[in-house]
């Protein structure tokens, strides 16, 4: 049985990310500059406008097309062209590298922590930060804990952080996560 994420607050947006490692790569690549349970919502919202979550669709379809279902109201994000970009050539690596199995990622040839790592890095609009968010996640909440996954996760894989997605699994984690990231902006501001 997959174990169930409660990323966004919404049971159906929920169950596609705890089902579909696609949807969940895609929502980990929307988090930015945006609420966390929006990113994550954001491939729900596409599955229901395409009427699918196909990383081959999605890869082939005209950049015009993908972009008008991001735009839609209401969008899947602030910046809806350029996340539209984003999201495609994240389908398109993934068809290329992983033959469209996003789980590849984490599953291929049975990697350790830093590779998975490594292998996140090398996705479009992944960098160093995010990586280490998503196996934060995989370990935290999906159970995909590959040797030495904690450290390949930074400061995230702290049993009792409360960094990132990775730690929120109620309103209350999701009330500490944003509580700990104003703080930490706080501090980097001068405030």
């Amino acid at each position: 049985m997959t174990p169930a994420l409660h990323l966004t607050g919404d049971a159906e947006a929920d169950q596609l990310l705890s089902e579909t490692p696609l949807a969940l790569l895609m929502g980990s690549l929307l988090d930015q500059q945006v609420a966390m349970e929006t990113a994550f919502a954001g491939p729900k919202k596409i599955a229901e406008r395409l009427g699918h979550l196909d990383l081959w669709q999605i890869a082939e379809m005209p950049e015009e097309d993908f972009t008008a279902v991001c735009a839609q109201k209401p969008a899947v994000h602030r910046f809806p062209g350029a996340m539209a970009k984003r999201l495609q050539a994240l389908c398109r690596y993934l068809a290329d590298t992983y033959d469209g199995n996003a789980a590849g990622i984490w599953t291929d040839g049975s990697p350790d922590g830093a590779e998975v790592l490594r292998r996140l890095r090398a996705l479009p609009g992944f960098g160093e930060q995010k990586a280490q968010i998503f196996v934060a996640l995989l370990g935290k909440q999906l159970g995909v804990q590959p040797a030495g996954w904690r450290e390949a996760a930074g400061p995230y894989g702290q049993e009792d952080a409360r960094l990132s997605i990775a730690d929120v699994v109620d309103r209350q984690t999701l009330q500490e996560v944003r509580s700990a990231k104003r703080q930490a902006k706080q501090k980097t501001s001068g405030r």
